[in-house]
């Protein structure tokens, strides 16, 4: 260990002249992984985004359940709390028109001027149901026996559309990884081979006067090393900014979908980039090395 860091300083020079020797192949190569690790950031951070997205929907779940308009208070007050007493239900409230109205209002923004033109409220009052998502199936069957309930609506074929979409996104994401995995390995053994190859006549003199495989292979590993690495600072840093100007987009445009927070997504997605940009780095060069020493 004592000679390693005594040799630092000549691994990083050899392995900064090794990058020089095939300089413009090298970051082409850079921005390549780069690329490929910016595709893999992307599919990660829509399966994260869209898992918060559902997770929310599943604990704010709730069934909107219109009844017959002729019934009394007396009667709406019964059929809320046989509603409450279901299994599944966490909450049965009463929405009036008011509240519906005022309600439509806030998700419509500054298009709410069109509720303007109705010369009466053309909102209804309705029973809003919390539930347990898992037992939507269940709830929806209790429902149905109830008298006076005049319509019921439910969220459960956008929740089931969302987590085909979450579905989708993981198995794209592993098919991602995978295909990050192999390219990344390619390229950095293709380089390692290269530059071996073209430094072929110093490193039989270093064999000459002795140095061991691992004396003459380290600045190649460390040649791999900075190519991943450097891939993965430009996804890093290209992921950040498209998060950023996605979330001021969205965050307009789009105010109540419940997004996990940015920054979060930003650290979690710099770590996953650098960290597997130094594991492929290291094991691709590993890998060109043993390739060059069997061939």
């Amino acid at each position: 260990m004592k000679n390693f860091f005594y040799n630092l300083g000549y691994f990083i020079k050899e392995s900064n002249t090794i990058f020089r020797v095939d300089f413009l192949s090298n970051i082409f190569s850079i921005f390549s992984i780069g690329l490929i690790f910016f595709i893999l950031s992307m599919i990660f951070s829509g399966w994260w985004i869209s898992n918060e997205v559902i997770e929310v929907l599943q604990k704010e779940a709730e069934i909107n359940v219109y009844f017959d308009e002729s019934i009394g208070d007396s009667e709406i007050n019964d059929l809320i709390q046989s509603i409450g007493r279901i299994h599944g239900v966490r909450e049965a409230n009463l929405v009036n028109e008011e509240e519906s109205y005022n309600r439509m209002t806030e998700i419509l923004g500054k298009e709410a001027r069109i509720l303007e033109l109705f010369e009466e409220n053309p909102f209804s009052s309705f029973i809003e149901v919390k539930i347990q998502i898992e037992e939507i199936d269940f709830v929806l069957e209790r429902l149905d026996l109830l008298d006076g309930i005049q319509h019921i609506r439910d969220n459960k074929e956008v929740i089931d559309r969302l987590q085909k979409i979450i579905t989708i996104l993981t198995v794209l994401g592993v098919l991602v990884i995978t295909a990050v995995g192999i390219s990344t390995l390619v390229v950095v053994s293709h380089i390692i081979r290269q530059g071996i190859y073209n430094n072929r006549e110093q490193i039989n003199t270093l064999k000459l006067l002795g140095a061991p495989d691992s004396f003459i292979g380290f600045p190649f590993l460390l040649e791999g090393l900075f190519l991943t690495v450097g891939g993965g600072i430009l996804a890093s840093s290209l992921g950040a900014l498209i998060i950023h100007y996605g979330y001021s987009q969205m965050g307009g445009s789009l105010p109540f979908i419940p997004l996990p927070p940015k920054d979060a997504i930003v650290t979690s997605l710099t770590i996953l980039t650098m960290s597997l940009s130094c594991i492929l780095g290291i094991i691709g060069s590993l890998f060109g090395l043993s390739s060059a020493k069997a061939s």
